[in-house]
């Protein structure tokens, strides 16, 4: 087991995506606090731009010595269970790490899909390993070969774009609404732009995938789409580890905290990004959230330490970029509690504010590891109370 002697308060954060190492900078502000780092590989992962890594339009990795503090150490491992009692974390190689507080920020993956044949023969975008092997299912398939998209989400829309962009025969499709995110006057502009790139888009209740072979994808009205490639974007999921740790979760897996984000079973571990269920109402998963989650569990955490009681989340939202090609994109104004306006920025310049976003992100990471506490979330969502207040008086009460 590894385990500080020189006094130092050791904080294990698990997950190197947005939140996590965020939250692990954050750390570095104070002396005496010692930062571990788990992550399963040795580069940092944008996963904002693994369509692009799809399609060979960019690439996706950043070395982590470009946005983690030296000050944190760098465990290239998989956690497999946390021991609370022990206060230590287990990892694949068979080695442990021990902790004072642990930072649960294993982000999301592709959803399990239930679906005859979507394990078998469609292929996942979720993580780095699965848009690699994609990326190279793509290039060894002939150009002229269909490509079957399925889920209408961002990172369906996303995908489809930058394949028919780089020329690809590309079907999305929906399983139902085309960008249910997005209210009519952006759907209508993504529709737009889909069918100017070629892209064909089934959407409506019949659309749902039922089944899928290696060269067609059934749906819900009998149809049949046909196609080289089946991609599957519809639907994240969390990694089990919480679960399998004997800590709470929500219906979807994810690490069931209070407002603080501290665990309802156990106020050294808090958590932070996708996998984070605060009261139960969890946020959008994505980076919008995950970058703004990772520093307050770091605060959490760190107002623990001094003996206080750390603050409620209250985050907000801007709204939902989202890139149809490199030439092209939208970005979605929202309300502070993420639901949408009708404004929108389209077309070139929502590309460039796409990008813009994107390429800020990295740069936030690395400014908070030059300069530990620069992120400060001025906004607040005063309404986020009220919701949960509504929420918890709505749910049945236990009867012993």
């Amino acid at each position: 087991m590894t385990k500080h002697t020189d006094g130092k308060t050791e904080v294990v954060v698990i997950g190197g995506g947005y939140a996590g190492v965020l939250a692990a900078n954050r750390l570095t502000g104070r002396d005496d606090v010692a930062v571990t780092l788990v992550n399963p590989r040795p580069t940092f992962v944008e996963r904002l731009r693994l369509h692009q890594l799809v399609a060979g339009s960019g690439d996706a990795v950043v070395d982590y010595k470009d946005v983690l503090s030296d000050r944190v150490r760098l465990v290239v491992d998989t956690a497999v269970s946390i021991d609370r009692e022990a206060r230590t974390v287990s990892l694949a190689d068979g080695g442990t790490l021990g902790y004072d507080y642990l930072i649960y920020a294993v982000g999301s993956r592709s959803g399990a899909p239930q679906v005859p044949g979507a394990d078998q023969f469609a292929y996942p975008i979720a993580v780095l390993e699965e848009a690699e092997r994609l990326r190279q299912a793509v290039a060894a398939a002939p150009a002229t070969a269909g490509v079957t998209v399925v889920g209408g989400g961002a990172t369906g829309i996303e995908t489809a774009a930058e394949l028919a962009e780089a020329g690809r025969t590309v079907t999305l499709v929906c399983g139902g609404r085309l960008g249910p995110c997005l209210p009519p006057s952006g759907r209508r502009f993504v529709a737009g732009r889909l069918a100017a790139l070629g892209v064909t888009v089934l959407e409506g209740p019949g659309t749902k995938a039922t089944s899928v072979t290696a060269d067609a994808v059934r749906l819900a009205d009998g149809r049949e789409v046909r196609g080289r490639l089946t991609i599957w974007t519809a639907g994240f999921g969390v990694p089990d580890l919480a679960a399998r740790s004997g800590l709470s979760t929500d219906e979807a897996g994810r690490l069931l905290t209070d407002e603080t984000l501290t665990s309802v079973d156990d106020d050294r571990i808090v958590a932070a990004g996708d996998a984070a269920s605060p009261s139960g109402l969890a946020y959008r998963m994505g980076c919008q959230a995950a970058v703004k989650l990772g520093p307050h569990a770091a605060d959490a955490v760190l107002r623990r330490i001094e003996g206080g009681r750390p603050e409620a989340i209250s985050i907000t939202f801007a709204g939902l970029c989202v890139s149809l090609g490199r030439g092209s994109g939208i970005f979605q104004f929202s309300r502070k509690d993420d639901t949408p306006t009708r404004f929108y920025i389209g077309g070139r310049p929502g590309a460039r504010l796409k990008e813009f976003i994107v390429s800020l992100t990295v740069k936030q990471l690395a400014d908070e590891a030059r300069k530990p506490g620069v992120r400060v979330q001025k906004a607040k969502d005063g309404a986020r109370q009220e919701r949960v207040r509504a929420a918890h008086a709505s749910r049945p009460a236990h009867t012993a």
